[in-house]
């Protein structure tokens, strides 16, 4: 059955922060949480884990209210919540046993995650030596090191360098694997496009957009047109009345009014005996749908 969010309502004072959201994710897998600075996703977020009492509305897990005693949560928050002058092994040694884990059974999640994410290292070290992404690494452990059902990561991919960003990508897929549910609420669209299957995107407390990706993807006519060959084509580009947006050695970014457009254009240069290396219609990113939705 999984995470239901119905109606959700929440002020503070005089401000609605949310309004009125509803969601849903009914199997194991990475839903996409997006929204502008100020939108309300971290406050959904804390009135999905029970951390923030909401105004109106029903929030489920399993059918049940969302409260401790019925789900197994781990939360990754944009800030930085260890602490700076403990030592790292200690420290998560701590966060298991709040979560319920006993110090045998603790010691070899901790062990495997921190090997599984290349910091043990520096398990002795102060928090507070470690690089930004380090700790970003140390923040994720204590949120997936009891093995929660349900997992929010909110930002899970700041300070990370592309090596670790790529690290990361293959824990998360080990835990879909693994069946959890997953909650990931990013700025980075790419990352959100290569792991859920749904979003949904609010702006000032509202939903704007929701559902699955592809089909949001599906629903939009392509607008842009790649094509690599050996040879400037600029003349035969313009002629058939499209802009070029971007040339890189013969590699051409165009924009199309329509996909019969592009497809004349095609046949032209397969007439002229052109060689073409790639040709693809672009349907729109998750980035250009989310500046559309939410730009102004």
């Amino acid at each position: 059955m999984g995470l239901k969010v119905e109606k959700v309502t929440k002020h503070f004072g005089e401000k609605l922060a949310v309004d009125n959201i509803t969601f849903e994710m009914s199997k194991p897998g990475v839903f996409g949480l997006l929204g502008t600075n100020g939108a309300g996703k971290t406050t959904t977020i804390r009135m999905m884990l029970g951390m923030l009492k909401k105004d109106s509305g029903e929030i489920t897990w399993n059918g049940k209210p969302v409260e401790r005693k019925n789900v197994n949560f781990g939360y990754l928050p944009e800030e930085r919540g260890i602490y700076p002058k403990t030592k790292i092994y200690e420290q998560l040694i701590y966060f298991a046993e709040l979560k319920g884990l006993k110090k045998e059974e603790a010691c070899k999640e901790i062990d495997y995650w921190m090997g599984r994410l290349k910091v043990e290292e520096y398990k002795n070290m102060l928090a507070e030596k470690l690089s930004k992404g380090n700790q970003q690494k140390v923040q994720f452990i204590t949120a997936i090191l009891h093995n929660p059902e349900l997992i929010v990561l909110d930002e899970p991919f700041s300070g990370l360098d592309p090596v670790n960003s790529e690290l990361l990508k293959g824990v998360i897929l080990e835990l879909v694997e693994k069946g959890k549910y997953i909650i990931m609420s990013s700025h980075q669209m790419s990352s959100i496009e290569e792991f859920c299957s749904d979003v949904v995107i609010i702006n000032r407390g509202k939903t704007v957009l929701k559902g699955n990706l592809k089909e949001i993807k599906d629903s939009y006519p392509a607008k842009k047109l790649e094509i690599s060959v050996k040879q400037d084509i600029t003349n035969e580009i313009q002629e058939a009345g499209m802009q070029i947006e971007k040339n890189i050695d013969n590699n051409y970014e165009i924009t199309i009014q329509n996909e019969d457009q592009a497809h004349k254009l095609m046949k032209k240069l397969v007439e002229k005996g052109i060689l073409i290396n790639k040709f693809e219609l672009k349907k729109p990113s998750l980035n250009d749908i989310f500046i559309e939705k939410v730009g102004e």
